[in-house]
């Protein structure tokens, strides 16, 4: 079964958003790495890069698939996490932690308050 962290907000689309003061942290969930599986590569944002709520920051490949990681919130990339250039594998084995994405200064953010609590992402995985 897939861990739900606490601490974050969720897209349906399985990513995760924390703030840490002025800005959004942003990576995606055990359940979306558990289905993925095994990652190879993880194509980061450029630094500086605009995104808007919704729309696509980065790509995540593994053995299966590619899957885009969409932007919980819109604003400007400010600092990407360069550990998962060697070791993309990060994501799987913490996808709250070590395995974190991006880092977005938010134009809004009260854009945080529409995603879903711990609670509601729980149920839309359990279907």
């Amino acid at each position: 079964m897939s861990e739900v962290n606490q601490t974050v907000k969720y897209l349906p689309s399985h990513e995760w958003a924390r703030q840490e003061g002025n800005l959004i942290v942003v990576g995606i969930s055990d359940h979306a790495q558990s289905l993925l599986g095994d990652l190879v590569y993880v194509e980061l944002p450029a630094v500086g890069k605009k995104v808007t709520k919704g729309g696509e920051v980065s790509v995540v490949e593994s053995v299966k698939a590619a899957s885009d990681v969409y932007s919980p919130v819109t604003g400007e990339v400010v600092e990407v996490n360069k550990a998962l250039e060697g070791s993309p594998e990060l994501v799987n084995a913490e996808p709250y932690g070590q395995g974190w994405i991006c880092k977005i200064k938010p134009s809004d953010v009260t854009e945080l308050a529409t995603l879903l609590t711990p609670a509601q992402y729980q149920k839309e995985i359990d279907g």
